[in-house]
């Protein structure tokens, strides 16, 4: 794969809401539940945004290969419309047998709805063995499990150390005060310390939810229990009014790329792969796509957003994709063997491999002190994070209350206290 094909790919990669984006070649029909008549084959649904390999069609692959006489029909999905799709397609009753799904319900692919609906069938012992200790409520219901983790996303701050370098920070800061420095002396020559896509809803909102992990989570880590009990609102917290204060600070002391507001996903991907930004809030799959796609020297790593005075170090880290098999599929037996496959520490090493992702279980089996992800370990050990706060939010219109919110930040159209009333009342009573 030639530079800039990587690059182009990465740009796919930051589209999606929460962490690491799925992508893959070729198309083919809507899913169907019928992979040929053969009882060893099975239909398979998963989100894309561009044309390049998806790591889920990679895995199809090497299952296939390992498994002769299964064949799996890939059905990928236009990203900005899956939720969209694959509830109209469960609904009509065509769907794929597999299919991947978020945890919780504030995502629009959201499997708890989808379960609760009856469209999704009971998984095993081996899916609910990967549930993240205190996740059980984004993929459970009524005791029973409906779809199987597959990834740990790490979300911070992806940033070239060799851009840094390069422009005189030897360091990466670990106080806001001197990240506002640092942002002052790039601005000055025209560069930037952080790249967003203002123009994106999706990163505008995991930009906020990066910084709310210091903010909100390092202090208060029941909030959204909290919230959902009635005991706080989003406009009575301190913490979510803080995080938004630094969004606007942040582009005031120059941090974001000039004409921030306007800027699209390639604002990040020219940004750090041009050396004209040093990092961005992006999952931390694309920072795998970004080190393979640059030069050694750029030296990409995951690293934790500043704190706020007297805080600690928080990231986000938490399962945010899920594969869920059919309730009416006609399938079941493979599609069930499929993803028994996928929990084995084969199939986990395969899908690091593709998508930069950790997997689900095998990550504390990996020695990441030499990856990009060596500058929170430390973080992740000592459990120093949070779970994307989205994915437990009651419905996809909160996350979208923010993200349109940091946007009009970003722009001057509106306030830190109209926001938090909005995402109150998405999240209504």
């Amino acid at each position: 794969m030639t530079q800039h094909r990587r690059v182009t790919r990465i740009a796919g990669l930051l589209a999606l809401p929460v962490t690491a984006a799925l992508v893959l070649a070729g198309c083919s029909g809507s899913g169907s539940g019928d992979a040929g008549g053969d009882s060893n084959s099975f239909t398979f649904t998963f989100a894309t945004s561009n044309n390049l390999e998806s790591p889920y069609e990679t895995l199809a692959k090497e299952y296939m290969a390992a498994n002769p006489g299964v064949t799996i029909t890939s059905n990928p999905t236009p990203n900005d419309k899956y939720g969209e799709t694959i509830r109209t397609q469960l609904q009509a009753g065509n769907a794929s047998d597999v299919i991947i799904t978020a945890p919780g319900a504030g995502d629009s692919r959201g499997l708890i709805p989808l379960a609760q609906a009856g469209f999704f069938e009971p998984l095993g012992e081996t899916a609910t063995s990967l549930v993240p200790t205190g996740s059980d409520t984004l993929f459970e219901l009524d005791g029973k499990t409906y779809g199987q983790p597959l990834d740990f996303t790490i979300g911070a701050v992806v940033a070239s150390m060799g851009t840094a370098g390069m422009n005189g920070i030897t360091s990466w800061p670990t106080t806001m005060n001197d990240f506002y420095a640092e942002c002052g002396k790039l601005a000055g020559d025209g560069k930037s310390m952080i790249a967003i896509a203002g123009a994106a809803a999706p990163n505008a909102g995991l930009t906020a939810q990066g910084i709310a992990a210091t903010r909100v989570y390092a202090s208060d880590p029941n909030f959204n229990t909290e919230r959902a009990e009635g005991k706080t609102t989003f406009a009575q917290s301190k913490g979510w009014a803080d995080t938004l204060q630094t969004i606007i600070d942040l582009k005031d002391k120059g941090c974001f790329q000039a004409g921030a507001e306007g800027g699209g996903f390639d604002a990040i991907t020219n940004g750090l792969a041009q050396g004209t930004s040093v990092g961005s809030f992006i999952p931390s799959g694309s920072a795998v796509e970004i080190a393979a796609a640059a030069p050694a020297e750029a030296d990409f790593k995951v690293q934790p957003f500043p704190p706020a005075t007297g805080g600690k170090p928080f990231v986000l880290a938490s399962s945010n994709y899920a594969a869920s098999i059919n309730a009416k599929s006609q399938k079941k037996d493979a599609a069930k063997k499929f993803l028994e496959w996928l929990a084995t520490p084969d199939a986990q090493e395969k899908f690091y491999e593709a998508s930069g992702l950790l997997p689900i279980s095998e990550y504390k089996n990996l020695d990441l002190s030499k990856t990009i992800y060596s500058e929170v370990v430390d973080d992740i050990s000592n459990g120093s994070y949070t779970t994307l706060p989205s994915n437990v939010w009651p419905n996809p219109a909160v996350y979208d209350a923010l993200s349109t919110g940091v946007q009009g930040l970003l722009t001057g159209q509106s306030s830190i206290d109209q926001v938090l009333k909005n995402m109150d009342a998405a999240w209504g009573n």
